[in-house]
């Protein structure tokens, strides 16, 4: 068995053990073992013997032994099912990943609440660990960290951060640490070529200068004295403002920074340093002005905010399958463009009353999904930096362009790659034309039908043919779903509780 299987076999009981409330000792217990193997098992750090999976899938009431064969992780769904319930949307995985990388700002304790436990998770953690940080999972979703005195770049695991693009926002934090340091390539998404040159142009201001040399990035930093800076960012990039925020927070003086980015994850990361004793003004604005410290010692607690990108996810599997569902706790002043869509579109959504997030900032509203006949919409549809339509959210605008009458436009100006992903929403039946790498035309209504397919290499685009599937009436197998765990925390059991039918198996569906 790999190493990759052994993790992702470790992350499958440990989801199904959490959704049963057991504790690891619990588990432990139902197994006749200790804690310690239990949690050695979820880490992927145990041997399995097949007697063991057999009690592990008697204990958790699972089919594990049809997951032990050799491949990737995949999900089988039933489509045509009416969902109904309540779900709740859970932190933000993007949020979670800058404050991650913030936290090596402080040289106190930070607990981070309510934090998904995902593959992107994961690998940052993989990363953090490998250079001296001492990470701590406080039950289930809380985590301690706690970083030493000296960390360790030269020790970085480089395959752990590959495997995400959350690893150039160490460059900001690091900055602070060393002369000079290097950094593995990221990784992440296949969305086409996406430049780390705003990121040099911004923190160059604050005296780091980074060549891409043999996989790595090499960085050196110079002079930082300059007290009063103003950066313009030539792009609006959430994190390009992320990384100038951080690197900022400790650069003596005051820095305003222009064009700023004030989507839900930079807010997120302002009010985070703003408990570590960081000044920042204009939180949500395109002008942000920090004043830096020039060091951050402080136990702090942080709520992270709860995911808006989930939560239209989740609203998007209501109105694809024509179900009414209430998902609680949305973000809601990071989704009022598209509800305006949506209502053009005919779409009913109800909204409770607002009340705020746990971090006391952000706020919350329950919304119902109420089946409703749609319409394409009058015009194209197109993300912008916010305010505007989020860009992460517009794939699920084609899922549900192909369930309304007409024609609708898709105008994905930011990536390269994506529209051709979501052309693959084709294959269950959608009538999808890519007018160029940038544009697709949907007439719709779709009849959705189930399938065999290839999950694509990106996360948004994977989602929307899940939700797809949900929608067709038959089998869908999607296969490699991995990039969809790197982003959600056990969508299929949560979306199963609403009525949804999805198996997760490894390799092919047979049972050994």
């Amino acid at each position: 068995m790999s190493a990759a299987t052994s993790e992702s076999i470790g992350r499958m009981i440990r989801d199904a053990r959490s959704s049963r409330g057991w504790s690891q000792q619990k588990l432990a217990d139902e197994l006749g073992t200790v804690q310690s193997a239990v949690h050695r098992i979820e880490n992927g750090q145990q041997n399995l013997s097949l007697s063991m999976i057999g009690r592990l899938a008697e204990a958790l009431e699972m089919p594990l032994i049809q997951t032990v064969t050799e491949g990737t992780v995949n999900f089988e769904i039933e489509g045509g099912n009416k969902l109904s319930g309540e779900i709740d949307v859970r932190t933000s995985k993007n949020a979670a990943m800058a404050i991650l990388c913030a936290s090596l700002l402080n040289h106190g304790r930070t607990v981070l609440r309510g934090i998904a436990r995902i593959e992107e998770v994961d690998r940052i953690s993989e990363v953090l660990t490998s250079i001296g940080v001492e990470l701590t999972w406080i039950g289930d979703n809380d985590l301690e960290i706690k970083r030493p005195t000296q960390l360790t770049p030269e020790t970085i695991d480089s395959r752990a951060a590959r495997r995400t693009r959350s690893i150039l926002m160490l460059l900001g934090p690091l900055m602070h640490e060393f002369d000079e340091f290097r950094l593995p390539f990221s990784g992440g998404c296949d969305l086409g070529a996406r430049t780390v040159h705003p990121h040099m142009s911004a923190l160059g201001r604050m005296g780091l200068t980074v060549e891409a040399t043999e996989g790595h990035y090499h960085a050196t930093i110079g002079d930082r004295t300059e007290e009063h800076r103003s950066i313009t960012l030539i792009e609006r990039g959430d994190t390009v403002t992320e990384n100038a925020i951080m690197a900022a927070a400790r650069t003596p003086g005051v820095t305003t920074l222009r064009n700023a980015s004030g989507n839900y994850m930079v807010q997120d990361l302002c009010f985070y340093l703003q408990m570590l004793g960081v000044r920042i003004d204009g939180i949500g604005t395109t002008t942000l002005s920090i004043t830096g410290v020039d060091r951050i010692e402080a136990d702090v607690e942080y709520h992270i905010s709860e995911d808006p990108i989930e939560a239209m996810s989740l609203l998007t599997a209501g109105i694809v399958t024509r179900s009414q569902i209430t998902v609680r706790r949305c973000p809601i002043e990071f989704l009022e463009v598209e509800f305006a869509v949506l209502d053009e579109m005919g779409q009913v959504l109800q909204r409770s009353a607002e009340y705020r997030s746990r971090n006391g900032q952000t706020r919350l509203v329950d919304v119902t999904v109420i089946p409703s006949d749609l319409t394409a919409p009058l015009d194209k549809i197109h993300p912008m930096p916010f305010p505007g339509l989020n860009i992460d959210n517009l794939p699920f605008f084609a899922v549900i362009c192909a369930t309304a009458s007409g024609q609708s436009v898709i105008y994905d100006w930011v990536y390269d790659n994506r529209a051709i992903h979501l052309k693959k929403l084709s294959e269950f039946g959608a009538n999808i034309q890519l007018m160029d790498a940038h544009r697709l035309l949907i007439i719709g209504p779709t009849r959705w039908r189930g399938r065999r397919i290839e999950s694509p290499p990106a996360l948004r685009p994977a989602v929307c043919l899940l939700l797809a599937a949900l929608a067709a009436r038959g089998t869908t197998t999607l296969m490699d779903v991995y990039v969809i765990n790197r982003g959600y925390e056990d969508l299929p059991q949560r979306l199963n509780k609403l009525g949804a039918s999805i198996n997760t198996f490894w390799g092919e569906p047979a049972q050994v």
